[in-house]
C-alpha cells in the first residue's frame, strides 16, 4: 500500500505542476497589478507593488517561487489588500473558521443520509419509502440560495435579530466553542439540509443495487435475517461508492462554503478569496487556488487507499 501510495504521489506531481503553471498563466493574461490598482494608476505605484510580489522577475522564477511556497508551507507573501498581513497569516485564520461549519454538516449529512438510504431500502416499494423519496427530492429541488435566506430571517433576524452570523465575534477562538451553536449551528443544518437530499437519493440507489447481489441471495438463503442482511452485509459491501461520495467533498471541508462564509460572515477561506476576487488581491487568489488544486489530487490518492482498507477484494497495485 505505501509504494502503491508513493508511487501515485510520483505521478501526481506533474499533474500539479502543469495545474500551477496554467493557474499561473490565467492570472497573468491581464496585469494584475494593473488590475490592482485601476486604470489610473501611475507608474512608480506598478512598479512598486510589482517589486513586492517579484512580479517583474521572469516568469519560470516566479513559477519556481510559487512552488517552493506551497511544498514548505511558507506563505509569507503579503496581501495587496490587507497591509501589513501575509497571506500565511490569512490562510491559518480561515481554515478553523471554515471547519467549524463543513466538518459538522458533513458528519451530519453522511450519518443522517446513509441511515435514511438504509431505512428507505429496507422498506422498499412501501409508503415510508416514496415518502422518503419524496422528501429527499423537495430538499434537492430548493435553491440554495432559497434556504439561506429563509435561514436568516426565521433562524437568525426574528430569534436574534442579527442578520449574520460571526463565530469569533465574542472573545476570539478561546470562547469560539462554546458560541458554536449560537453562531454556527444554523449554517450547519441549512447545509445539512440541502445536501441530504442529493446523498439521499444516492446512497438509496447503491443499496437497492447491491440487494440485487448474489452474496445478498446467499446470505437470505443461509437463513440471515432481513436486518442483518441490509445493515451489516449489504452495508459493508456498499462502502466504496460511499466512500467516493464523501471524498469528493474532502477539498471543500477545509476550503469552506462560499454562499454560507458569504451570507453568514463567517471569515472562513471560502469568503476570504471571493473577497480577494473582488478586490483582485492576486497573491490570495494565487495561493489559496494552488492549495485547493494540491488538496483536490490528495482526496484522490487518498479514496485509493480507502478503498483498499475497506474493502479487501481491492489490490493496489
Amino acid at each position: 500500500m505505501w509504494s502503491y501510495t508513493a508511487r501515485r504521489l510520483l505521478y501526481n506531481i506533474p499533474v500539479y505542476l502543469g495545474i500551477v503553471l496554467l493557474l499561473m498563466l490565467a492570472l497573468r493574461v491581464n496585469d494584475p497589478a494593473n488590475a490592482f490598482l485601476g486604470k489610473n494608476a501611475n507608474p512608480e505605484d506598478l512598479l512598486l507593488i510589482k517589486e513586492r510580489l517579484g512580479l517583474d522577475r521572469p516568469f519560470l522564477v516566479q513559477y519556481f517561487d510559487l512552488l517552493k511556497s506551497v511544498f514548505s508551507l511558507d506563505f509569507g507573501t503579503y496581501s495587496w489588500a490587507n497591509e501589513g498581513i501575509t497571506v500565511g497569516r490569512m490562510l491559518r485564520e480561515s481554515v478553523v473558521p471554515s471547519l467549524s461549519i463543513t466538518l459538522p454538516a458533513l458528519i451530519l449529512t453522511s450519518t443522517v443520509s446513509i441511515t435514511i438510504a438504509l431505512i428507505s431500502a429496507f422498506f422498499r416499494g412501501r409508503r415510508i419509502d416514496r415518502a422518503l423519496m419524496v422528501l429527499a427530492v423537495v430538499g434537492m429541488s430548493v435553491s440554495f440560495l432559497v434556504y439561506i435566506v429563509f435561514g436568516q430571517y426565521f433562524g437568525a433576524y426574528l430569534l436574534t435579530r442579527e442578520t449574520g452570523y460571526s463565530f469569533f465575534a465574542i472573545g476570539g477562538y478561546e470562547s469560539g466553542l462554546a458560541n458554536w451553536p449560537y453562531y454556527c449551528l444554523l449554517p450547519v443544518l441549512i447545509s445539512s439540509l440541502v445536501a441530504m437530499g442529493y446523498d439521499t437519493r444516492f446512497y438509496r440507489a447503491v443499496m437497492v443495487e447491491e440487494s440485487g447481489r448474489d452474496y445478498i441471495v446467499t446470505a437470505t438463503a443461509k437463513g440471515a435475517s432481513k436486518r442483518k442482511v441490509m445493515f451489516v452485509h449489504m452495508l459493508k459491501n456498499a462502502m466504496i461508492p460511499i466512500i467516493t461520495r464523501i471524498m469528493t467533498t474532502l477539498p471543500f471541508l477545509i476550503m469552506g462554503s462560499l454562499l454560507l462564509e458569504v451570507y453568514f460572515n463567517i471569515p472562513g477561506m471560502g469568503r476570504v478569496l471571493y473577497k480577494a476576487i473582488q478586490e483582485q488581491d492576486f497573491p490570495v487568489i494565487q495561493i489559496f487556488v494552488a492549495i485547493f488544486a494540491g488538496l483536490f489530487i490528495l482526496s484522490n490518492i487518498l479514496t485509493d487507499v480507502l478503498y483498499a482498507l475497506v474493502d479487501p477484494r481491492v489490490r493496489l497495485s
